[in-house]
């Protein structure tokens, strides 16, 4: 009788390199919540989630490009639940100003980073994602569960929120 093929685990190829991209996915998380501890947070729910991606039958190669897409994700969740906890606890009116903004301006980067984290987390979530992470549009729509109408919309509510608050007026962030 012959004995049953047993085949190898795929998480042995994530638990193989884990050491060395580590830093690299912490880094990423990092650079972009600007929150040690959620970044942290990020980081193992990130591996936690790679382990069972790559059990799944088709799962693409494990690899570092691969975990950060996955860190995307797990940071755009982060970001779309806590929106939803924002909204839980005020009312939001969202009528922004609609208008065409080319975002040329070179900006400080700590200056940046300390904006962002005083907005609310879809904008942070928008902008992060466009501007950080270079994604198109439809990508950000696609990240955030929008349309890609309503994401436009929303950048430019995010851009001038940040604006607003990177030149000092601390006026709404709607």
């Amino acid at each position: 009788m012959t004995e049953p093929r047993i085949r190898p685990d795929p998480a042995f190829a994530l638990l193989s390199m884990y050491e060395d991209v580590l830093p690299e996915v912490y880094g990423y998380l990092l650079s972009r919540c600007g929150n040690r501890t959620l970044a942290e947070e990020l980081t193992s729910e990130t591996f936690l989630g790679a382990v069972s991606a790559c059990r799944r039958p088709g799962a693409p190669p494990v690899s570092t490009a691969w975990l950060i897409g996955i860190a995307r994700h797990k940071l755009a969740d982060h970001w779309r639940g806590q929106e939803r906890e924002d909204r839980k606890l005020r009312l939001v009116h969202d009528a922004g100003d609609e208008c065409v903004d080319p975002w040329d301006a070179e900006l400080d980067a700590l200056r940046a980073r300390q904006v962002l984290a005083q907005l609310r987390p879809q904008h942070r979530a928008a902008l992060t994602l466009r501007y950080l992470d270079g994604l198109s549009v439809p990508e950000v729509a696609e990240h955030l569960g929008r349309t890609v109408h309503a994401t436009e919309a929303l950048l430019v509510r995010a851009r001038t929120a940040f604006r607003r608050h990177y030149e000092g007026k601390e006026g709404s962030d709607d």
